[in-house]
């Protein structure tokens, strides 16, 4: 019996990116008083440039959830940014399938409105038709679990805390399908209850064809919600395979054992 193809969703070639830091240099302080504002007619030095990621190369495919990992300032975030389209890639190739989401972005939330303003305007930015966003509003509030606190979907979203904005954005990216879902760091928000309702609904969306990358430092939320994981560092992948490989590999590096 022929098996079944594997069908490509994301396509990483040889891909590098670069971008430039603006701002003084570490450890000047810009000095006060007259001296201060008489330098402030110089010209801006030139910013720093950072090779960001370097040659970074992959396949993913459909129904597949992949953990990236790796130390601060190893490229994950940046290389999702290039995924979705929000960073210019300087060399290489990237290819989607679709219009790849990057949770929080597709679904810019805007602080003075509320919560429910929110949550219609952010579906239709995502593509949802008013009957859709009608139709799964309840479950969206609920998933969130943000109205728990004083009816907070009727408030500006200026008077959520951290946490109840980023489940509003994650609870409305995950309310529809997506070829691609990108997710940096949000499943390190919420209780217990609110990162298992979320892993289960990445194994949802993975099972509806679609998949999912999740950037995360907490390596349990890679373990239990990614078959496979990349490693990068210093912006070079290091590793792609199992999750459980990797995160294994990663972490006995990290705790000086390679």
């Amino acid at each position: 019996m022929a098996e079944t193809p594997r069908i490509p969703t994301v396509v990483v070639d040889d891909v590098h990116v670069s971008y430039t830091v603006h701002g003084a240099a570490v450890g000047h302080r810009p000095a006060r008083g007259p001296a201060g504002l008489l330098r402030r007619g110089r010209p801006v030095p030139a910013g720093r440039r950072v090779h960001a990621v370097r040659g970074v190369s992959f396949v993913a495919y459909q129904g597949e959830a992949i953990g990236l990992i790796g130390s601060n300032g190893s490229g994950k975030s940046t290389l999702l940014k290039a995924v979705a389209g929000l960073q210019p890639v300087e060399h290489g190739r990237i290819h989607t399938r679709g219009q790849p989401a990057l949770l929080g972005v597709h679904a810019a939330l805007m602080n003075d409105l509320t919560g429910e303003r929110n949550v219609i305007l952010g579906g239709l930015a995502m593509g949802m038709s008013r009957a859709e966003i009608r139709d799964r509003y309840d479950d969206i509030v609920e998933f969130s679990g943000v109205n728990e606190k004083e009816d907070a979907i009727s408030r500006p979203l200026r008077t959520y805390s951290s946490g109840m904005a980023a489940r509003l954005r994650f609870s409305l990216a995950a309310a529809r399908s997506h070829d691609v879902l990108l997710i940096d760091e949000a499943l390190a928000t919420g209780d217990a209850r609110f990162q298992r309702r979320s892993r289960r609904r990445i194994d949802e969306l993975r099972a509806e064809a679609g998949t999912v990358f999740l950037v995360s430092h907490a390596h349990a939320a890679i373990r239990e919600t990614c078959g496979r994981a990349l490693w990068l560092e210093a912006g070079t992948l290091r590793m792609d395979g199992p999750a459980e490989e990797v995160v294994a590999a990663y972490e006995a590096f990290t705790s000086g054992g390679s």
